[in-house]
């Protein structure tokens, strides 16, 4: 395990209360309850993402790539939210687990998060040029990054 119990739940605090600073609960990927949900404005601004062709809006759950709409999974696209959302940040296995099962990562094998992260991949991978938009680190977990 590359973070401690201490350390992992530090970062998904960290991370929650960075959603909860912008003002804006309803666009954190990891899991909220829904009653926490309920009391945000029906009329905030979307949290929206262009980066060349890629288009993401977290609240419509919609992702495009060259106007093309791609199907993800609840599951990709919650994997996706996390990563877009925090560019170039490294993800460990368990922290993906984590944030977007809202599981303990000892009862799942990463074996679930690299088949997700697999078929998001190959999803996203629209033409034999397209960029690699999720870059995996070797025995720790995922990125996002364009390069």
């Amino acid at each position: 395990m590359l973070l401690s119990t201490r350390q992992r739940q530090e970062l998904v605090d960290y991370l929650l209360d960075f959603q909860k600073q912008q003002n804006n609960p309803a666009d954190s990927p990891c899991a909220i309850p829904e009653t926490y949900r309920a009391q945000t404005a029906i009329d905030e601004p979307f949290t929206e993402i262009q980066m060349g062709d890629l288009y993401f809006c977290q609240e419509q759950r919609l992702v495009c790539i060259s106007e093309q709409v791609i199907e993800l999974t609840a599951k990709e696209f919650d994997i996706l939210a996390l990563l877009i959302t925090h560019p170039k940040r490294v993800f460990t296995y368990e922290l993906i687990m984590e944030l977007v099962w809202n599981e303990d990562y000892s009862l799942y094998s990463r074996k679930a998060v690299n088949n997700h992260v697999s078929n998001l991949r190959r999803k996203l991978k629209t033409t034999s040029g397209s960029p690699d938009y999720i870059k995996s680190v070797v025995g720790v977990g995922y990125k996002f990054e364009v390069t």
